[in-house]
């Protein structure tokens, strides 16, 4: 589904309210099965012994089909205290791990660089997406809101893994 020109993608109301709160927004509606499956992974308790509620605010609305990156991060850029969304998207059902692609909501825009002093942004930007396990995003969530870690260190954390999806440790 595309979008008509001059129309944005506008989430609920009530969504990026609590910081805490997970944010994933469905993307992809091809199969309902794989889709049951993320959700009842994504609402399981989590922790080393599950002593965590899940919590995570899921945007489940048919007007979200085939919405790209960019038009995500674009409709969340007016929620401050949200550093990462996560999408459900085509390769999210299609993959055996169900894999959501998270996305960071803060980057730097090359148009702000110096080329003198951020010579190697320019050269190697820092990752702006990466794959998580529904498992493993309310990990990544948290410690993002916490500031306990750094987005590029989740990226690279999947980066090394050999089908580059983060699961939880």
């Amino acid at each position: 589904m595309t979008m008509p020109e001059g129309l944005e993608r506008a989430l609920p109301e009530n969504v990026g309210r609590d910081m805490f709160e997970a944010l994933v927004i469905r993307t992809d509606f091809s199969d309902a099965e794989s889709w049951n499956a993320v959700v009842g992974e994504l609402c399981r308790p989590y922790g080393p012994a599950g002593e965590f509620p899940a919590r995570v605010q899921i945007v489940d609305v048919p007007a979200w089909s085939g919405a790209t990156a960019d038009e995500v991060l674009a409709a969340v850029d007016a929620y401050e205290d949200l550093s990462v969304v996560f999408l459900a998207d085509r390769e999210t059902m299609q993959s055996p791990a169900r894999a959501l692609l998270a996305l960071t909501t803060t980057w730097e825009d090359e148009s702000d660089l110096d080329p003198v002093y951020d010579q190697e942004l320019i050269e190697s930007p820092e990752p702006r997406e990466f794959r998580a396990a529904p498992a493993a995003v309310h990990d990544v969530h948290a410690n993002l809101a916490l500031g306990n870690l750094d987005f590029v260190e989740f990226a690279e954390a999947a980066a090394a893994e050999p089908d580059q999806v983060l699961r939880p440790v």
